[in-house]
Order: C-alpha cells, then structure tokens, then sequence
C-alpha cells in the first residue's frame, strides 16, 4: 500500500494559515465549480437533535486537481458549556487516479474554518464596494472572528460591531479581535444599531429565524450570510432577497435545497426556478457583479465540497514542500 500523510492540527496551523494564499485557493474552487465538469454529491448531513449536533460529510471532484477530499465535519452547539469547541471533524485526501489515501488531516475543523473565512473574503472582493471600512458581524465564535480577519485581507476594514445572542461573548470576542487586529471592534447589543453604517454584514451563526430584517439594509450594502447550511437555519429575512440588486450563490443548487434562497422560496418571495447567479460564474467573467455603488448586494454561502478538495490539496502540496506530517505505512 502506498505511505500516507498524517497531519496534526497544530501542523495544519502552521503550514495553513488564513491568508491571500488561502483566499485565492477558495477563490479558485469557486471559479472550477462554475467552469468546470466538477462532481459534487448533495450533503450528505446527520442530525443529533438532543445534543444540538450535526455532522456534514461533503466531497468533490475537481478535473485537473489530482486529488479529492471527503470531508466530516461536526457541528456540537453546546459544546462550549463542556468547555469544548463547537466545530471538529477531519478531511482525507484520496487519489484521483487510484482512488488510494495519500493524507488524513486530523484538522478538528481547522481547515473548514479557514477555507469558511476564505470564502467570505472572496465574496466580498467580488461584491462589496471597494472601500468598504466598516464591517458588521452576526456571531461571537471562531467562525466570527475569522470572518472580519478574512475580511481585512481584501478590503480595507477599519472599524467593527460584534452582534451576538450572547452579550458577554460578544463583549469577549470584541476584545480579543481588536488586540489581535489592532482596529476599532465593539460589542453592539441591538441587532439593527449594529448594522447602522456598516458596509458589509456578516452572519456566521446557526440561527433558525432571521436575525437581518428587512429594515437593517440600506443601499450599498453587501451581505454575506454563511449560516443556514442546513434547511432549518435561516439568518436573513427572504424579503431581503427580493429587494437586493442581486443574489449571489455558492451552488445554485445548495441555496434552493437548504440556504436563504431556500427560505424566500419557501415563503414565495422568490419563484423555485429563479435565475441565480453563482459566485464562480462572476469570478470568471461570466455574470456581473456589483455594477454601482448603492447596490444592495447579497452572498449565500452553504460550504462546498469543491472548496474541501481546495484547501486539502493545498494542504497537502504546503506540508510535502515543508516536509510536515508523519508517515504512516500500513
């Protein structure tokens, strides 16, 4: 049997950090997804109801990437009353051609995280307006936090609100951010004040009922909702989607079964079999963006498999040329 790479998360932390790098691997997935003949099963996703859990398994197959990955990531929503994080899961790296393991990544959710935030950087490059300075982020986890750090790297992000359900961890997430970012970043416990002035909004929570109303959102603003990866959850009222200058999704075909799209369907403010523009299609030049200023701009990003074969590709090809990871031949 050919050896396999066994990579730590502490080794992943080092030889895969969010940045620019990160954000034109995701960037690139994207551009594939819409270009490319990419094989990308459904989620497959199992619900542990009792303990506020779901585990995702995703995957996909890129031409000309000579490996794939099958993700599992886990999602445990109490964990942090354990004194535990709420994300974990792994990724194995198979062989296109062979079909073989060449790497498991024991990321506990690392690599997720940091193709999750990369994707919102990428969606706002492409859809905010360029001088962006003032962000809104919906959430108080890691996911928050690497969201606004994701951000700073394509826009030029001076100042932040933290909006959380929980106001002492808002209150903690906004320290800690504005002491490793060095800008100003507070905690604003009304939803609506928090979206005052903001030029691009963040949600990155697992909320089931909207948490941006209709009357949050003036023009100019983007909108990145990462939340509902799941047919129950639901971070932006569907009426926003119909008011927006254009709806932007990572597959059309996630975001009809289980994103914001699914929920402005479901509710008839938007017809089962809209046009929808993806964020790959715009990303090659095959559908416009934002064409003005005062456009109200809208991302829906459920997570794809593309971007797993992204990251843990790029993974790989980063600990092979640091000669990071053990060796394990069975």
């Amino acid at each position: 049997m050919s050896p396999m790479t066994i990579l730590t998360e502490k080794e992943l932390r080092t030889i895969v950090p969010l940045d620019l790098d990160a954000v034109a691997c995701v960037e690139n997935a994207f551009r594939a997804l819409a270009t490319l003949p990419v094989a990308m099963p459904p989620i497959l996703r199992l619900d542990i109801h009792e303990q506020r859990g779901e585990v995702d398994v995703k995957s996909a197959y890129v031409p000309g990437i000579e490996g794939f990955a099958v993700k599992i990531s886990s999602g445990f929503f109490d964990n942090p009353k354990l004194g535990l994080p709420s994300g974990g899961g792994m990724m194995v790296l198979l062989s296109a051609r062979t079909g073989v393991v060449e790497a498991l990544l024991l990321d506990n959710g690392y690599l997720t995280d940091v193709r999750t935030a990369a994707a919102g950087a990428v969606a706002a490059k492409h859809l905010s307006r360029p001088d962006s300075s003032v962000a809104a982020i919906f959430g108080a986890g890691v996911q928050a936090g690497l969201q606004l750090e994701a951000l700073m790297l394509v826009r030029p992000i001076a100042e932040a609100r933290i909006w959380a359900r929980d106001a002492v961890k808002a209150e903690t997430a906004a320290g800690a951010l504005r002491e490793k970012l060095g800008i100003l970043v507070r905690a604003e416990p009304d939803a609506a004040k928090a979206t005052i002035g903001a030029d691009i909004i963040v949600t990155s929570t697992p909320s089931t009922e909207p948490l941006i109303k209709a009357g949050f959102v003036v023009a100019g603003q983007h909108i990145t909702a990462m939340g509902a990866d799941a047919e129950h959850k639901n971070e932006i009222a569907p009426a926003i989607l119909r008011m927006a200058d254009l709806y932007v999704a990572d597959s059309a075909k996630q975001t009809r079964r289980l994103g914001e799209l699914h929920h402005a369907i479901a509710s008839g403010v938007m017809g089962p079999d809209a046009a929808v523009t993806e964020l790959g299609q715009i990303i090659a030049g095959e559908r416009h963006g934002r064409r003005s200023p005062s456009d109200i701009t809208i991302a829906d990003l459920t997570g794809t498999g593309v971007q797993d074969t992204a990251i843990a590709t790029l993974a790989r090809n980063r600990a092979r040329a640091a000669n990071a990871g053990t060796i394990f031949e069975s």
